[in-house]
């Protein structure tokens, strides 16, 4: 393995440490606030905790994705998303504070609310404190698990040329693309849909599943392109292997707006006095804007600027394209969760911000440290070859 398989060192040695020292100082102020006011403080732990686990379950459902597929696409992300998996440990340590919090998080668990609530009453059979960490420990276990065996067999793949590591990643997708859609479903419905208990969507799960990919991929192409400014990933990086990841970045943006928009189709359509206050709260008064926001910035915006294809192909415009994605992705995660709790007033609240930045700086400083401790791209790949000579040949 030479060096320049490795990661760049200014990519690891500028940004850890910055990363590292923005992480801790925001926790301390969380922590700090936490003091003053422990229910927003835990509510605020949730949102960030959210929108940052997005980027490690979308990582890992890329990974298993590019190995069922197959692609040039997924050969020049892999080592991405594959760093991005394995920050699911650190995940799994930081969701501990959230139990704790619980009763301040969610009405059903608070007993008190639950004895005058007989619909709380009788989802409390599924909705309760163990049931609800009990599942957790098994939605973090199967995750792990996943990354766990993704990087060991994708590893032995870059010390031998063999083909079995590539076989059983293969199986490992297969069977692990099955688990991670059901479990990531199921942990939407408890994290997130259950605040609000009164309210139910049977198409809730994927939305939120679908969004975390989408965050990913936006994340990994703006990441790609910035390392393909030298060796290893330059020879791969090509205007037509741009505008295949610029297409499924479509793909992706059409998929998840459709099942949102599916989701509001069916309660409006229907008339469904159950599910419409749920909608109401989240368009009405000072959440209209942020309706209008997500809107425009998670969809339609990127959407018309995909469609175009010198857009795609051109590394400045595609990262630029990602990055307002990315940017924007977060207003998606406040006006899902936000709501439950607040529906007028100033929305934002400062521990919003500084546990934001207190996970995020923790979770990209573990991010780059791990993408710096591989190659970034996979040795002994037998597809490898053969799409650097595509790229030159199309480009």
């Amino acid at each position: 393995m030479t060096d320049t398989h490795l990661t760049p060192i200014p990519l690891a040695t500028r940004l850890f440490w910055p990363a590292l020292a923005l992480g801790l100082i925001g926790l301390a102020l969380w922590v700090v606030g936490g003091l003053f006011d422990p229910t927003q403080a835990f509510r605020s732990y949730l949102l960030a905790y959210v929108f940052w686990l997005d980027f490690a379950l979308g990582c890992l459902g890329l990974s298993l994705m590019q190995l069922l597929t197959g692609g040039r696409w997924g050969l020049a992300i892999r080592r991405i998303v594959e760093a991005g998996a394995r920050t699911l440990p650190l995940m799994a340590l930081l969701f501990i504070p959230i139990c704790f919090g619980l009763p301040r998080i969610y009405l059903w668990a608070q007993p008190a609310i639950v004895a005058q609530d007989p619909l709380l009453q009788h989802k409390s059979l599924y909705l309760n404190v163990p049931g609800y960490i009990a599942r957790a420990v098994i939605y973090f276990v199967a995750w792990c698990a996943l990354a766990h065996y993704l990087s060991r067999w994708s590893a032995e793949q870059d010390r031998r040329d063999d083909p079995a590591p590539l076989a059983k990643l293969q199986r490992l997708a297969a069977g692990g693309a099955v688990l991670l859609g059901v479990t990531a479903s199921f942990a939407a419905i408890d994290w997130l849909m259950s605040l609000e208990p009164h309210w139910y969507s049977t198409v809730y799960g994927a939305i939120v599943a679908w969004g975390a990919v989408l965050t990913a991929m936006a994340f990994a192409i703006v990441l790609l392109i910035v390392l393909a400014r030298r060796p290893p990933l330059a020879p791969l990086v090509s205007p037509q292997l741009l505008n295949e990841l610029g297409s499924l970045l479509l793909a992706f943006l059409v998929l998840w707006s459709y099942l949102a928009y599916f989701q509001y189709l069916l309660v409006w359509a229907g008339n469904l006095q159950e599910d419409i206050p749920w909608f109401v709260r989240r368009t009405s008064g000072e959440w209209l804007p942020i309706a209008w926001a997500v809107v425009l910035g998670t969809f339609a915006i990127p959407f018309c600027l995909l469609l175009f294809r010198d857009l795609k192909r051109n590394p400045r415009t595609l990262a630029a394209i990602s990055a307002f994605l990315l940017l924007t992705r977060p207003l998606d995660v406040f006006w899902l969760v936000k709501p439950a709790w607040m529906t007028e007033g100033w929305l934002l609240h400062w521990l919003d911000i500084v546990a934001a930045i207190g996970l995020g700086g923790i979770w990209v400083a573990a991010f780059i440290r791990l993408l710096a401790q591989r190659p970034l791209l996979p040795l002994h790949d037998p597809r490898l070859p053969a799409s650097v000579e595509t790229a030159h040949g199309r480009a």
